[in-house]
């Protein structure tokens, strides 16, 4: 039996996650992609990791990179979780940056960052699992965005 994908994804949209904007830099160009499947994996070594759907365009540019970063945002960068969710380019421009060890972009705004080098790619289903070996990273203060039941929410209280 096959479970249905929609229940699926009703039952997980159950689960408040924060949001994160992944970057990762192929030569010149700087490429990122919203994504909330991500998690801390291990402290010894340092690992987390992200999902990539096989389809979307940012596979093939993390695969391409070997590293990536992983910026975690606070509430009042929504309109960054937008323009990272759609399709095609995006501009970097108006987001101040900071200095990496690899290279990769990193958000010098938000409640933090881990910059990774890819350790490890693992199937899975119709995603990729990149596990990443933290090289850097950094923890600020601040509201998180948090993405429950198909919208965006903030902590109350």
């Amino acid at each position: 039996m096959v479970f249905d994908s929609k229940l699926q994804r009703k039952i997980m949209g159950g689960f408040a996650t924060g949001v994160t904007v992944v970057t990762c830099r192929v030569g010149d160009e700087l490429h990122g992609m919203t994504a909330n499947a991500v998690t801390s994996v291990s402290l010894d070594p340092p690992l987390v990791l992200v999902a990539v759907a096989k389809s979307a365009g940012f596979h093939a540019q993390l695969s391409a990179a070997g590293s990536f970063a992983m910026n975690i945002l606070t509430a009042e960068q929504e309109e960054l979780s937008n323009r990272f969710a759609m399709k095609g380019a995006k501009p970097f421009d108006d987001i101040p940056l900071q200095t990496s060890e690899t290279g990769t972009p990193v958000f010098a705004e938000g409640l933090g960052f881990v910059e990774c080098k890819v350790a490890e790619v693992l199937a899975g289903g119709d995603h990729d699992i990149f596990l990443g070996e933290i090289v850097a990273g950094e923890a600020r203060d601040g509201e998180p965005l948090l993405y429950f039941a198909g919208g965006y929410r903030r902590i109350s209280g």
